[in-house]
């Protein structure tokens, strides 16, 4: 545990449903947007921050724009000559670009720091856009044959769990289901209007057709458009600015990073003989919890975790320690994860129902977790919480963070 605290002041994040090409808009103005309502959010002028990092995993190949740390400058021009840097680790570039940001603060580098998060997903075909994600694996090495890479990718990830644990997919279609219903709460969340059919959470090929292996369209997040951004302070700048204490805020209370190789199959073979999947991933839990002086999930009231595919969440329940490994099941059957219930996972609607615009993903995770936490949710509030925790993961589970929030 660290003696330096670091705050989150405020954040915004944009509505995931948008088509920003569509709307003759690009990246650079997504960024612009986000990040000028996160500083009103956090009540904090421009020229007050000191830092600037940004998350970005696939900005050439979806835009053609790189060098993306120099956008916020390149929008606002209060931020131009102040340090930044993009970060990219797939899907959890945004969680990386806050970890990078909380150590600029704990050193004592700097007091402020804008963090934003950002991908436009939607400038092509869905079937191209799919495989611009491809990179996150290791290209040559793995899915060769695979027409959609991370459907294939994840495919085989729950064939393994069924292997071990056993599984049924009707679990994972609820998953689905309560994600979907939970983003309904949520203004931002891309899917809030879609209509689906009973038949959508089914077996049944027309209304959810099979995709890559054994999953289905249901089981597969949307290419989405969106931005999130927060604002974090040190405890030097909340001590020198006694109005701070009057906003609704929150604090990052602990975390854990793991990063192993980007073969699937390296790591299946590395936990063959271990209780759970992928100890790794475990094991950035478990420091985020010991970093943040907390026993067990059962401390946290609320998860906001990566659900970029059902089974992304399925094998989260049993990681987070919510149910012995390969029992994830039983939280989905009990009703564990329901806003009300044991253990709230996604009110916000997750990846599934929300959005996945891949660089923000992390960010939206800490923001929401921080409006939860100060009770600013809105319609998906879960009652009382105090403490929140997030899992957030790039590639098949090879960058993982988790932060706890409160």
């Amino acid at each position: 545990m660290t003696s330096a605290q670091v705050w989150i002041a405020g954040g915004h994040q944009s509505d995931f449903s948008r088509n920003i090409t569509r709307e003759g808009l690009d990246i650079g103005d997504l960024t612009a947007e986000v990040a000028t309502h996160t500083l009103d959010d956090a009540g904090i002028a421009a020229g007050d921050i000191e830092v600037v990092h940004v998350g970005n995993a696939f900005g050439q190949l979806y835009t053609g724009q790189g060098h993306l740390g120099a956008m916020p400058a390149s929008m606002i021009p209060e931020l131009w000559d102040v340090p930044a840097t993009r970060h990219e680790g797939a899907c959890a570039s945004g969680s990386l670009a806050i970890l990078a940001a909380m150590a600029d603060l704990e050193s004592g580098r700097y007091d402020t720091a804008l963090v934003v998060g950002v991908e436009v997903e939607k400038t092509v075909p869905g079937d191209i856009g799919t495989n611009y994600m491809s990179p996150a694996a290791w290209v040559g090495r793995e899915g060769q044959d695979a027409k959609y890479m991370w459907p294939y990718m994840f495919s085989r990830i729950a064939d393994e769990y069924r292997d071990r644990y056993g599984l049924d997919p009707a679990h994972l279609w609820s998953i689905s289901e309560l994600n979907i219903r939970n983003a309904r709460r949520n203004p931002n969340a891309q899917t809030r209007t879609r209509h689906y059919s009973p038949e959508s959470f089914t077996a049944d090929d027309i209304e959810n057709p099979l995709v890559e292996g054994s999953l289905r369209r249901i089981d597969c997040g949307p290419l989405t458009d969106g931005a999130a951004g927060v604002v974090l302070v040190s405890d030097r700048y909340a001590e020198r600015n006694p109005a701070f204490d009057a906003r609704p805020r929150s604090r990052i209370l602990g975390w854990g990073h793991r990063t192993v190789g980007l073969s699937l199959d390296d790591k299946l073979a590395r936990s063959s003989g271990d209780a759970l999947m992928f100890p790794h991933l475990r094991d950035t839990i478990d420091d985020a919890f010991g970093r943040a002086g907390l026993r067990g999930v059962d401390d946290v009231d609320l998860i906001e975790t990566h659900d970029c595919f059902s089974v992304s969440e399925y094998l989260a329940i049993d990681h987070f320690g919510l149910t012995e490994p390969g029992g994830s099941w039983r939280a989905v059957e009990s009703g564990d994860l329901e806003i009300g219930g044991r253990m709230p996972m996604n009110p916000s609607g997750g990846l599934l129902g929300g959005g996945h615009p891949v660089g923000a993903t992390g960010v939206r995770m800490a923001l929401d977790c921080h409006r939860q936490v100060t009770g600013t949710a809105g319609a998906y509030q879960v009652d009382g919480a105090r403490r929140a925790a997030t899992l957030n993961f790039g590639g098949s589970t090879t960058t993982t963070v988790s932060l706890i929030i409160g």
